[in-house]
């Protein structure tokens, strides 16, 4: 008979001299892998000089997908505010004064169908570099001096869901990573209990991250300063479960998710999701306050005006100061065919103060060299008459001129690059297709727009598709 006493092991070593769970799912042929070949492998890594501990693999770009990484080349923007104009702005009526099409005002011009409409809008130079700023920005204008604005850009097919989705992804048809996907897979994010990409409304494609792995999909906040704060980031908190059970239980999602890849294969809806999981659980208490404007001085809440668009504009620079890479606001409303005089003035106004503050208060708290702001939409709009000449005219839509500005972030501040014809209706000098637009994007980013590839289905891709020129004058 055993004498022995009773175990009274605690739970810590009953755990430890329990099997893994991995080692409950395999298959004959795994297990005659991991009993015949294990002594071999571990002879061979010694032999190659491998290091197999798990700190060295925590180090991997694939384990780690987030983790930030050094582009291919030192540049100083490091984040990336985006506000996309969808719709469509005026050139003629924002950033490229055309004196001639105003002379032509009501007549026909050649090699235009319909009369030539002038802009009703005065341009006025400002700053020191004396660029000529339109009426409907006065407060931007204030900051042209950290800008650089493309006159000469323009884009393939004028119509508003193609044209959207090759300025955000760099594609006409087939569906392909956003541009903030793009960024964050080369260089990831600064803070891992953030995502790296967040977009304050806006369409999902324009966030997609289509082939590359889902972590770099972007993640869309309906944002309002309205909203209370639990509603504006829906199913972040667990109101049933504490933190410390909700930790516990997303260990053993990963251990099962561990067990399906080993025991059958990868799937990478299933890693997406786990991620999500993952990354909604980090988020419980950063993200929340990340939004909460009423946090932020008066004065600066004063500075972005009582707009939502102004809210979302502090939101954007509270998410890039805690270390978020990609982040897109949604500014749309400029596809104005009729009323232009009414609408666009409307339209600028509710963008000129928040954006200027936005730029100021960058450049104030030194964030501006290393954040590049975008402003810009999907394509420009004619000189002529929407409808010939109706009562209350505007613009139709036009992709053979459309112009964006960019500040801070390695930009050449005070300058104008390229030029439209004397009437404003097509890129004429220094020509920027999209991927050239693209491209200098990137090259600010500190990345070669050639290198920058994810290979899918045998080939490699690039957010710049096939081509793409570098505009060396946009980059101080």
């Amino acid at each position: 008979m055993n004498s022995d006493p009773a175990c009274f092991c605690s739970n810590k070593y009953r755990r430890e001299h329990s099997p893994p769970l991995d080692n409950l799912i395999f298959t004959r042929r795994q297990f005659l892998e991991r009993t015949g070949m294990g002594m071999g492998a571990l002879s061979l890594a010694g032999i190659l000089g491998l290091d197999l501990r798990s700190e060295a693999a925590g180090t991997d770009p694939a384990l780690t997908p987030l983790a930030p990484h050094a582009p291919h080349f030192p540049a100083k923007a490091k984040a990336v505010i985006h506000i996309f104009a969808e719709g469509g702005p005026s050139q003629v009526d924002t950033w490229d004064p055309k004196p001639e099409l105003t002379k032509f005002d009501g007549k026909t011009i050649p090699g235009h169908d319909g009369l030539a409409f002038g802009s009703p809008f005065t341009f006025t130079p400002m700053g020191k570099s004396g660029l000529p700023v339109s009426s409907v920005f006065p407060k931007l204008g204030e900051c042209v001096d950290d800008m650089a604005i493309v006159r000469s850009l323009w884009t393939d097919i004028p119509a508003h869901e193609v044209a959207q989705r090759f300025m955000n992804t760099g594609s006409l048809q087939l569906p392909k990573p956003s541009m903030g996907s793009w960024v964050v897979y080369g260089l990831g994010t600064v803070n891992q209990n953030m995502p790296g990409f967040i977009t304050l409304g806006g369409k999902p494609e324009w966030r997609q991250a289509s082939f590359l792995p889902g972590v770099f999909q972007g993640c869309n906040v309906n944002y309002s300063p309205k909203m209370k704060l639990d509603e504006v980031l829906l199913n972040i908190s667990n109101q049933f479960t504490p933190q410390d059970r909700q930790r516990r239980q997303l260990d053993l999602v990963h251990k099962l998710n561990e067990a399906h890849a080993q025991a059958l294969q990868k799937d990478a809806q299933l890693e997406a999701r786990i991620e999500a999981f993952e990354m909604a659980f980090k988020m419980q208490t950063e993200a929340t306050e990340a939004f909460d404007i009423t946090k932020e001085p008066q004065a600066a809440r004063d500075l972005y005006g009582p707009s939502d668009l102004g809210a979302k504009m502090l939101v954007a620079r509270r998410l890039v100061e805690r270390g978020v890479r990609f982040v897109q606001v949604s500014a749309g409303g400029w596809d104005h065919h009729n009323k232009l005089d009414e609408n666009l003035t409307k339209k600028a106004g509710e963008i000129d103060g928040p954006a200027a503050a936005l730029l100021k208060d960058l450049k104030q708290r030194g964030m501006l060299d290393s954040t590049l702001v975008i402003w810009g939409g999907e394509f420009g709009r004619t000189v002529v008459r929407d409808r010939n000449g109706n009562e209350f005219p505007g613009r139709d839509h036009n992709g053979r001129a459309m112009c964006a500005w960019m500040a801070g972030g390695g930009v050449k501040g005070g300058t104008a690059y390229g030029a439209t014809d004397e009437f404003g209706s097509r890129a004429a000098e220094n020509k920027v297709h999209i991927h050239d637009f693209h491209a200098t994007i990137m090259a600010l980013l500190g990345f070669d727009h050639t290198k920058l590839t994810y290979r899918y289905n045998g080939r490699d891709f690039r957010f710049t598709d096939n081509f793409g020129n570098v505009v060396k004058d946009l980059i101080a």
